[in-house]
């Protein structure tokens, strides 16, 4: 089999979905930001900061929570899509303008991306972190194993039944290759075995 149909193949094989991505972002400020007054003008917000510094804004469509620092500095959690960061910063700078705040410049950075998936195939945890370099299985602690892939720089959570969570990428083409080297990784270690297999590890849930 040639170099490329074999990759041709793990790609067909990849079974994945982002599940949250986080962003954060700067903006330009000549004094700091009064999170009161944005909290007075707007009823869909929380804002308590004898608990906690920033104000939480949410934003329907696209569904995001974003937290606002007096700083300037927000962090957006909950896309589905890297994408949609750019509106989500333009209704909360609207939503801000109300509360007679002006924002003009600001630039965003993707930090993190959260995506879950499945191997279509039981894992032999114990034998994987033998095999695998950058791998921690520690049973009574986490029932997953932890997998430090160095490239594209990510971490991936396999559990026994082929399910897994990667987090660590930046963009969706680092994503890709993570899972696509992973599927690699999984077969050149022989760790995996067919899902009709009896197994005594129970299934776990992704919210």
């Amino acid at each position: 089999m040639t170099l490329d149909k074999e990759m041709l193949d793990l790609e067909q094989e990849i079974d994945y979905k982002i599940e949250n991505v986080v962003a954060t972002v700067t903006v330009e400020i000549d004094e700091k930001i009064d999170l009161t007054q944005i909290a007075r003008k707007q009823a869909e917000v929380e804002y308590n900061p004898e608990k906690f510094p920033g104000l939480v804004m949410r934003i329907e469509q696209p569904r995001a929570t974003i937290l606002i620092f007096s700083t300037g500095k927000m962090v957006i959690t909950g896309l589905r899509n890297a994408s949609e960061a750019e509106e989500v910063v333009l209704q909360v700078i609207k939503n801000m303008k109300k509360a007679d705040i002006d924002i003009s410049k600001y630039a965003i950075t993707i930090q993190n991306i959260v995506a879950s998936g499945d191997l279509h195939a039981n894992v032999d945890l114990n034998l994987a972190s033998i095999v695998m370099e950058s791998s921690m299985y520690e049973p009574e602690v986490f029932p997953g194993l932890i997998y430090r892939m160095k490239e594209p720089k990510t971490v991936f959570l396999i559990f026994s039944t082929g399910r897994v969570v990667c987090t660590g990428a930046k963009h969706k083409d680092a994503l890709k290759k993570a899972f696509i080297k992973l599927n690699e990784d999984v077969r050149k270690a022989d760790i995996s075995r067919d899902q009709s297999e009896d197994s005594d590890y129970d299934d776990i849930d992704f919210i």
